[in-house]
């Protein structure tokens, strides 16, 4: 028998992870909530014999073998725990918590329920940052000593709640910044972080109180390798988006970058002097594929995944960055 799966919060990047995770058949979606109607009908319209419920505790009740969590940051370390402890496993929107604290919390329910813990950080996903990670790992750009990291987003969140620190945990940096740092320390392997500093800025000014940053640049330790790394809203970047991740290392560098300002198109290159190689280019529908794999895990077994741990350490860096 298949799992059953209950989705919490449809909105657009919801409703993109639930086809995802239905296109691999690995589940059965039995529930669905979202305050909104329209986006509970166009749930409906992708699961039409699941069951449309008021919200997570309705949800537990159904006695499901998973949540897939799509609702405001301010949510999800809480309503993954109950979930975790009601017994399901949990795929979660990024960030997981709004803080390191909250990350363990979380974490700590997943391992204590022993059951699978999934988070959307899809860049890791793109074909792109597979073979550039294949190459680090695998020692062919020999030690990688630096890493340049890029978010820019032309235009910004258009909820409320991400400009309220209470809600969101910060601004630009747990929204991308997030990405950014996991990129780096899943391709590095999870090595030990010190010497974190950062400069948070609010419409060009050093952060207030009670704003969040919506431009930022860090720098820290990622074991021997410096990293470093910028990301922004609303910037003026002359286009959608700019986006990176830079490795350099003593026998070549790589590097995936967007291609014409896209959010979802990646060209990524591999390095030796001034000369260049294709890795990968779109097209490339990588945007799911978190959220697949987390499904035919599940499918597999629903069982706690110590790779889930590592979740942690991205949480931590973002903390010092914050200044936490």
């Amino acid at each position: 028998m298949r799992p059953r799966v209950g989705f919490l919060g449809t909105g657009w990047i919801g409703r993109h992870r639930m086809e995802a995770i239905l296109a691999t058949g690995a589940i059965e979606a039995a529930a669905f909530a979202d305050p909104s109607r329209e986006c509970a009908e166009q749930a409906r319209a992708l699961a039409p014999n699941a069951r449309a419920v008021d919200g997570l505790e309705a949800m537990l009740e159904l006695g499901l073998d998973g949540i897939v969590i799509a609702t405001p940051s301010a949510l999800h370390a809480e309503q993954s725990i109950r979930a975790l402890e009601a017994g399901a496993a949990v795929f979660c929107q990024k960030p997981l918590g709004r803080t390191a604290d909250e990350v363990d919390a979380v974490i700590a329910a997943a391992r204590t329920a022993d059951r699978l813990l999934g988070v959307d950080l899809s860049y890791r996903h793109t074909e792109g940052m597979r073979a550039i990670a294949k190459l680090v790992q695998g020692g062919a750009l020999g030690h990688v000593f630096a890493v340049d990291l890029v978010f820019h987003n032309a235009y910004g969140p258009d909820k409320p709640w991400f400009y309220d620190p209470a809600q969101s945990g910060g601004g630009c940096v747990i929204d991308l910044g997030v990405h950014l740092v996991d990129l780096a320390l899943w391709t590095l392997g999870f090595p030990a972080v010190d010497g974190v500093s950062a400069s948070l800025r609010a419409q060009g000014q050093p952060l207030g109180a009670m704003q969040v940053e919506d431009y930022a640049t860090a720098a820290f330790r990622a074991g021997d390798t410096d990293v470093r790394l910028a990301c922004s809203w609303r910037v003026h970047a002359g286009t959608d988006a700019e986006i990176s991740a830079v490795f350099y290392g003593t026998e070549g560098g790589a590097a995936l970058r967007n291609v014409g300002g896209s959010f979802y198109d990646f060209v990524a290159e591999r390095f030796t002097g001034t000369s260049k190689t294709v890795l990968a280019s779109p097209p490339d529908a990588w945007g799911g594929r978190a959220a697949a794999a987390w499904a035919e895990q599940l499918a597999r077994s629903p069982r706690f995944d110590p790779e889930a741990a590592h979740l942690a350490r991205s949480a931590e860096v973002l903390d010092r960055i914050y200044g936490r």
